[in-house]
């Protein structure tokens, strides 16, 4: 794979490379459109999602009044932009092209759901507007539904604050050999906080639709997160800092405060659409959007993409607090209980099993996480003891922090059956908790069986029909650019084992 970019000469090079090239509508771009680099996404067997963006010079941020709103260029109107589909690298056998419009309504972003593909493949794609041409990426299709179970090896991250760490993570995940990348949200930080910066936001906190596109244009600038977006096919979900900390619809608020919040989570889901490789048809209604799905990768892997922010229950107490919303929670029911494959996988944004954080007799549990929805956890579970699913794994992210823990039907009890085995994600760059305070977990909590606050990185995970194999990959620094990255803790799944068993 490469990531080489180039501007055509000419027209006439162009048509050699390009034979779809004609009258449309172009630029020609005086620096590179193409700075947010290429991504895939939403793999299915015969079907995948291309995205990029086009980008444009801005004008120079005053920095004596660093806060002040940056005017966006207005000059560039609808562009057609160009995309091809390939066996091979060097784009000699193309299996597919087409033309897609780009226009400022969306950012000149562009989605492009292309269908009618081969199974379990791997392809190559690239885009091209005027005189300007892409980096190449490289995805793969899911397989079949019906193909024999074989090896899948994905990768899963989470929270990546811009200020408080480089991205070396992804630098090593790129260069892994994997089918698949999931994001846990978090992808953006609307805030600035924590210490010993290596990286400014410039702006204050996004409000405004061009503030949020600004804040995924300066996050997708990393090169090492372009790479690991080249590299391989994603799927994402979303966590609050999208939108802001802990956001929740609260119908309690007076309408002038639920106004201005349905306003500005409506500009942050509009960005977040902008900037992430996803189906065209998200783009039509941005007050809300179904971004939680199934996918089935042949009878080795159903994985479950959870939404846990849009639709949950405002603050305070009782036990009728809804985590998913009764629609999508009805949604995972019938999923679970219709997944086949040999491993099944949850995907959300955070920790399932109960966190007590109290020290002692006392408990104490986060209102931000499933621990304030008990309601909604016991209903997951009850489903997950239902459907029978052979090897139940969720992955989380959210905390900072790694964890593997054993998911109990009755966390009180340690000798309760375990229902899942579970494993979260510590962040990519995003400050994590104390050592005081994850000493006080695994006292607490003795079915979390391992956490670690102090790494940065992501998870691999290796699944075949034997065993599902979770690394914690951690950076060695993540306050250096060039920061090696180690397997920090290993672990084993056992087929039809469920528990954290050390590898």
């Amino acid at each position: 794979m490469t990531t080489r970019r180039r501007f055509l000469a000419n027209g006439l090079a162009a048509a050699a490379v390009w034979p779809l090239l004609g009258s449309v509508r172009a630029a020609t771009f005086e620096s590179d459109p193409f700075t947010l680099g290429v991504a895939s996404g939403c793999p299915r067997p015969q079907s995948v999602v291309l995205w990029t963006r086009l980008t444009f010079p801005q004008a120079e941020i005053n920095m004596a009044n660093p806060f002040a709103p940056v005017e966006q260029p207005t000059e560039h109107g609808p562009l057609d932009v160009e995309w091809q589909l390939a066996e091979d690298e060097n784009f000699s056998s193309v299996v597919q092209s087409g033309i897609a419009e780009a226009t400022p309504d969306f950012a000149h972003s562009v989605h492009v759901e292309v269908e009618g593909l081969r199974p379990d493949r791997w392809y190559f794609y690239r885009f091209r507007s005027g005189n300007a041409e892409s980096p190449v990426g490289r995805t793969r299709t899911a397989p079949a539904l019906d193909a024999a179970a074989s090896p899948f090896r994905f990768a899963f991250a989470s929270c990546q604050q811009y200020e408080q760490g480089y991205y070396a993570p992804y630098r090593d995940m790129a260069a892994r050999d994997l089918d698949l990348v999931v994001h846990l949200g978090d992808y953006i930080y609307e805030m600035s906080w924590g210490a010993n910066h290596v990286r400014d936001h410039v702006t204050g906190a996004p409000l405004l639709l061009y503030e949020y596109r600004d804040r995924y244009a300066l996050y997708k600038s990393d090169e090492n997160l372009k790479a690991a977006h080249a590299a391989f096919p994603w799927l994402i979900t979303w966590d609050d800092h999208e939108v802001y900390n802990n956001y929740l619809l609260d119908p309690g608020e007076p309408e002038s405060a639920r106004r201005a919040f349905l306003e500005r989570r409506r500009a942050a889901y509009q960005a977040w659409y902008e900037h992430m490789p996803v189906p065209p048809s998200l783009g039509r209604d941005f007050s809300s959007m179904r971004i939680y799905g199934n996918y089935q990768f042949g009878q080795m892997l159903d994985m479950a993409m959870l939404d846990l922010r849009q639709y949950r229950s405002p603050g305070g107490a009782g036990t009728a607090r809804s985590m998913l919303g009764a629609e999508q929670e009805n949604w995972l029911d019938r999923t679970l209980k219709a997944a086949t494959a040999k491993w099944t996988v949850i995907a959300q944004q955070t920790l399932v099993s109960q966190r007590d954080t109290a020290a002692g007799p006392e408990e104490s549990f986060s209102d931000d996480t499933w621990d304030a929805y008990r309601e909604s956890r016991s209903k997951l579970l009850s489903t997950l003891e239902a459907s029978n699913i052979a090897n139940p794994l969720i992955i989380g992210g959210d905390l900072h922090a790694y964890f593997a823990a054993d998911v109990k039907r009755d966390f009180a009890n340690e000798n309760a059956p375990t229902l899942a085995t579970e494993f979260v994600t510590g962040s990519i760059s995003s400050d994590g908790p104390t050592e005081e305070s994850i000493a006080t977990v695994l006292t607490e909590n003795p079915h979390i069986k391992y956490a670690e606050g102090r790494d940065h990185g992501y998870a691999m995970v290796e699944l075949a029909n034997s065993q599902a194999k979770v690394d914690f990959m951690v950076v060695s620094d993540r306050k250096d650019p060039d920061a090696t990255t180690s397997n920090g803790a290993g672990f084993i799944v056992a087929d039809g084992v469920p528990g954290v068993v050390r590898a």
